[in-house]
């Protein structure tokens, strides 16, 4: 009963850490795309917030189950696909902590520009590049490591 309990809340986590990037990342392109500081600085605001609310918890959560189940399996931590598992969730996290700080600067940039009734700065779309470009293997990374999770011992 432990494990199915332990097995639920790491696969609910993982469904609301994946869930919760792919839409911060949506809405923040569709956002972006109004070129409207009011609109971006708004939601630049909703998008920490929404980091504080599902993706840190679940962030948190998800490791700590997935460490447990492997116990509760019996599965080495440094081996197969565990490790690889922790591999690639460490990997997301040394993606995403920088791409969260640059989604507080553009939170600065657009409020500023809303505030001051100005254009969205140079910063702002450098910040924004370096924001995709960190965001999308972080998301890729984060999808092969459910495939691993999944696949199990046939992976490796």
């Amino acid at each position: 009963m432990l494990y199915l309990v332990v097995k639920t809340a790491h696969i609910l986590s993982a469904l609301l850490f994946l869930g919760a990037g792919l839409m911060t990342a949506w809405y923040k392109v569709r956002a972006d795309r109004a070129q409207d500081p009011k609109v971006i600085a708004w939601y630049a605001r909703e998008i920490v917030l929404a980091d504080w609310i599902f993706t840190l918890p679940s962030g948190i959560t998800l490791p700590a189950t997935g460490v447990w189940l492997a116990t509760l399996l019996g599965q080495p931590l440094s081996r197969g696909w565990v490790a690889l598992g922790i591999a690639c969730y460490a990997l997301a996290g040394v993606l995403w902590v920088p791409a969260a700080w640059l989604q507080l600067r553009m939170r600065r940039l657009a409020e500023a520009a809303a505030r001051e009734g100005t254009p969205l700065p140079d910063q702002f779309r450098r910040d924004q590049r370096a924001w995709l470009a960190l965001g999308v293997p972080a998301f890729a990374v984060s999808i092969f490591a459910v495939w691993l999770m999944v696949a199990k011992h046939a992976a490796l």
